[in-house]
């Protein structure tokens, strides 16, 4: 489990009487816009994150981060942009578990290696994953009740996902088959279809980020049975992990910042610098407490560890359920 710090790195002044040619361009950079590449589309939860960091980053760094949304194929058009693009430190993406760790498996065929074409940064924050039910077409009160509900009556049970592969369809396979259960996919075109369905009784359950969940949870029959994190979630007191019933069930939507490979080490420690300093603003970080973004700052060691672990674990998942994509 990944828990949250903060590391901050000291630079100590060294004398030199030569100094590699990246450190001389990473001394003066950056000298122009710097380009932060979103694989989604403008106006959902990564790019909100993305907006929001790099105003305070752009200060900090003395040029304008400017967000580019390259939406499509799983976060792979974007992701493919930022892998082969030139390694100045001008280009960045703020990728996800999908991006980085499942994508990988999930895909036939990939124009890029998210291991080996994209330098890691920094994780950035990971997004609580809720299990919402419709009481009124799935009429269980907790993740025990449903469990049992679904071994009476094997794939009797449908569940929503904001498509095939997406991070919540994973989380719900991995339920399936950590309870020794089974139940019936459904896959929508986003998370905003499937949870019109789920609000309309066409659905029983799905996994959402506790973002979209919020609105859902005041309508009539819609209930959180059941948090994804090891523990309780702050922003649904009283609502119990999943791993309360399934030992050491665990699942998050999470992000991070990489860049091209051989992007110098010290542009990139100066851009993880300039995010550390951007969520340090107490009204930077109430923004992202309240969109239910658990923020998160590694180092890319680190951060290469947990994708190589995430990478590990999706991978058991996608290929038990025999999930693939073209």
């Amino acid at each position: 489990m990944l828990s949250r710090r903060t590391f901050m790195t000291a630079a100590a002044g060294l004398a030199v009487t030569a100094m590699p040619r990246h450190s001389l361009a990473a001394e003066s950079w950056p000298t122009r816009p710097v380009r932060l590449i979103v694989p989604y589309a403008a106006g959902g939860g990564t790019d909100f994150f993305a907006r929001l960091a790099s105003a305070g980053m752009s200060t900090t760094l003395g040029q304008q981060i400017v967000v580019e949304n390259r939406p499509g194929a799983g976060t792979n058009i974007g992701a493919e942009a930022a892998a082969k693009a030139e390694p100045d430190g001008y280009t960045f993406l703020l990728g996800d578990t999908s991006t980085y760790a499942s994508n990988r498996t999930l895909y036939q065929k990939l124009n890029y290696d998210s291991q080996k074409d994209l330098a890691p940064v920094t994780l950035t924050g990971r997004f609580a994953v809720v299990l919402l039910v419709n009481t009124e077409k799935l009429n269980v009160g907790s993740a025990k009740e449903l469990i049992a509900e679904a071994k009476k009556k094997p794939g009797s049970i449908d569940y929503a996902s904001a498509g095939v592969g997406s991070p919540f369809h994973l989380a719900a396979e991995l339920f399936a088959q950590s309870a020794d259960i089974k139940l019936n996919h459904v896959p929508y075109k986003g998370a905003g279809p499937a949870l019109q369905d789920l609000a309309g009784g066409q659905i029983g359950m799905m996994f959402v980020d506790f973002a979209s969940a919020r609105a859902q949870l005041k309508l009539p029959g819609i209930k959180a049975i059941a948090v994804c994190s090891p523990a309780e979630f702050y922003g649904l007191p009283g609502v119990p992990p999943l791993s309360a019933d399934v030992p050491d069930y665990e699942a998050w939507a999470w992000q991070g910042f990489s860049a091209p490979s051989k992007t110098p080490p010290e542009i990139i420690e100066k851009f993880r610098g300039a995010y550390l300093a951007a969520i340090e603003s107490r009204e930077t970080r109430q923004k992202i407490i309240d969109a239910g973004i658990d923020m998160l700052q590694t180092t890319p060691k680190e951060m290469a560890d947990y994708i190589a672990s995430e990478s590990a674990k999706w991978e058991k998942v996608i290929k038990t359920a025999g999930i693939k994509m073209d």
